[in-house]
């Protein structure tokens, strides 16, 4: 593999690491629909600040969410909306496996 090719794989691990914890998906699945001060990603997540503020930077640090601070309060939104066509597919796949799994059990 070439070093262009290998910077270009290592840019989607990047992105894909970040969306790989339950709490990230969850942040991204409140984005999508419409901006949230941290607040109310905390209180949604269950964690406190600090882990929230954690998994923000993570992926703000990814492209995958932006913020804007406003006062005291620091506003997120999806930078790039597409990701959630990403989450799409893996529900595509969630479902096929479901699909193929019970199959597999009727046999």
């Amino acid at each position: 593999m070439d070093a262009k090719t290998q910077l270009q794989f290592d840019a989607r691990a990047k992105i894909i690491k970040a969306l790989a914890h339950p709490s990230r998906l969850f942040i991204v699945d409140v984005l999508a629909k419409g901006e949230r001060c941290v607040c109310e990603l905390r209180e949604g997540v269950g964690a406190d600040m600090s882990t929230v503020s954690k998994h923000l930077s993570i992926l703000k640090n990814a492209g995958i969410v932006e913020d804007d601070k406003r006062g005291l309060q620091v506003f997120y939104r999806l930078r790039c909306p597409c990701v959630l066509n990403f989450i799409g597919c893996i529900e595509n796949v969630i479902q096929a496996n479901a699909q193929h799994h019970k199959a597999l059990a009727a046999r």
